[in-house]
């Protein structure tokens, strides 16, 4: 049966978790010599991405966020390492600086969590940098105990879509670890 949409309980703000690449291997090998995603240090570094396309981002475990074209692969963006967060993100020009106008956790390679949200921050927090207060398309990875296929879930629907088993309310996808900053 499925849930009434009740959302896991949040880890503390201060514990981020490191995410392993979950995605096909044939991938990682694929894009392994792609280059990898441009460090974003400040906002003038984010400002060459206020174009109003989309783009590939992951939050490396160093803190930084690092961007690729949208059609880049998360793994190629994150040089295959662990990452913090990964997701979409669109930036523009604003009068008085930079709005992060969309974000997400849209990440199929690294199934991040929505508690990454807290990374993220961390990793916009320049001046003159607005964002929104959370993720505008917040995805919930799930992977399934008894097919073991990774499932979105939607409208809080936790029935996996291959097999019509239940779906656990935890974040499930793979081995995480907690990370000290």
């Amino acid at each position: 049966m499925a849930s009434s949409g009740r959302l896991a309980t949040r880890r503390p703000e201060s514990v981020p978790f490191a995410y392993p690449y979950v995605g096909p291997s044939s991938i990682r090998r694929a894009y392994c010599t792609s280059p990898v995603g441009q460090r974003i240090v400040n906002a003038n570094g984010l400002s060459a991405w206020a174009n109003g396309e989309a783009a590939t981002f992951v939050v490396g475990l160093d803190g930084v966020l690092r961007l690729a074209p949208r059609r880049s692969e998360h793994v190629a963006c994150a040089a295959a390492l662990e990452v913090l967060a990964a997701g979409e993100l669109q930036v523009v020009r604003e009068a008085g600086g930079l709005r992060v106008i969309t974000v997400s956790n849209q990440s199929t390679g690294f199934c991040p969590a929505v508690e990454c949200w807290s990374d993220v921050v961390s990793a916009l927090s320049f001046d003159g940098v607005v964002f929104p207060r959370a993720f505008t398309h917040a995805i919930e990875f799930r992977r399934c105990p008894q097919c073991r296929e990774l499932n979105l879930v939607k409208e809080s629907w936790f029935v996996c879509v291959f097999c019509d088993g239940p779906l656990p309310l935890e974040w499930n996808v793979s081995a995480r670890r907690a990370v000290q900053k």
